[in-house]
This record gives C-alpha cells, structure tokens and sequence, in this order.
C-alpha cells in the first residue's frame, strides 16, 4: 500500500511524504504507482525548480518527501492541488493508497 502523509503547520500543508507500493500490478506496470509518482514529482518539481519556494525534497528508494521550509499562499496551493488528487485516487483504489495527516507543528 501507499501511504500518503501530509504534515499541517498553522493551518496550512507545509509538506508531504509518500513510500509504499500500490501492488496493483506487477512492477513497471502498476498504474497506481505511477499515478502518485507523476503526482508528486509534478508538484516538489514545481514548488522547487518553477517557483522556486524555500522547500526541501528527497527521494530514497521507495520513499519521497517534500518539506516546505517558509510556506507560502503558492507553494500551499500546490500541495493543495497534489492532496486533492491522490485523495481522489484513494477514492478509486482504496486498498492502494492511504491517506493520511501528521507532523503537525505549529511554528
């Protein structure tokens, strides 16, 4: 399964980590898996290559996070757009994707 988690500061996504494997199909032919992957390189490239945000992102293994060091109206709308897209997912194949929130920090 993929577990999607979404960290919230001040009301706001400030980040997101993504690990797991959908197990829909085999590997190289899971469209799961390639769905939340596509997603989630579109939205960290975005925040950090074409906007630019002060954003930290990884990528290990199975396992990809991206974390908003000084979030913003923009970059937050990204992610927003990136959360309602695999929620929607989940929807569709729920013993694939998990959703879920945490690292809630108030700073």
């Amino acid at each position: 399964m993929i577990r999607v988690k979404f960290s919230i500061g001040n009301n706001r996504l400030t980040g997101f980590e993504i690990s797991g494997h959908a197990m829909f199909a085999e590997s190289g032919s899971d469209i799961v898996c390639a769905a939340v992957s596509s997603a989630a390189y579109m939205a960290a490239n975005t925040v950090t290559d074409i906007i630019n945000a002060d954003a930290r992102a990884s990528v290990e293994g199975n396992s990809m996070s991206l974390e908003l060091i000084k979030p913003d109206e923009t970059s937050e709308k990204i992610l927003r757009g990136l959360e309602l897209h695999l929620t929607e997912l989940s929807k569709q194949y729920p013993k694939n994707i998990r959703i879920i929130y945490g690292g809630v920090k108030n700073a």
